[in-house]
């Protein structure tokens, strides 16, 4: 986008017509140091095991093996790594939107002898058939 070599405008007008800082243009990134790319390979080993691991139990196995570390530095180099732990998460038994709802065929009958109402279990099929079935 920036051309330093242009004849006719100077890096700085590239920039202000870009609106971008000219600082921006020089910055170069350091990238991670040595000790935090030695425990991002700890993290991923123990993910590997433990998946269920979050911020706080790895930061407190990474203590238990003598690091020097803090939650916050944990949690930074696991959201750069992209881990996120498996957990339950809320509102799992919501049904999903759309999810039919069918209707409940025995509702107002009066169940008064044996043998009225039988019920059977057919979620093997494909398409759901009405589960319970009143005899007259």
């Amino acid at each position: 986008m920036i051309e330093p070599d242009h004849p006719d405008l100077s890096i700085g007008q590239q920039c202000k017509l870009l609106s971008i800082a000219r600082s921006s243009f020089y910055y170069t990134p350091k990238g991670e140091s040595e000790q935090n790319l030695a425990l991002m390979r700890q993290i991923d080993e123990q993910f590997l095991e433990t998946p269920f691991f979050g911020v706080r139990q790895m930061t407190w196995h990474l203590r238990n093996d003598g690091h020097l570390v803090n939650e916050k530095r944990i949690r930074r180099l696991m959201r750069l790594m992209g881990l996120m732990p498996i957990y339950q998460k809320p509102n799992t038994s919501r049904p999903a939107k759309g999810h039919r709802t069918y209707p409940y065929l025995l509702r107002g009958l009066r169940v008064e002898r044996p043998n009225q109402v039988w019920c059977s279990d057919i979620t093997y099929r494909k398409r759901p058939i009405a589960t319970a079935v009143a005899c007259p």
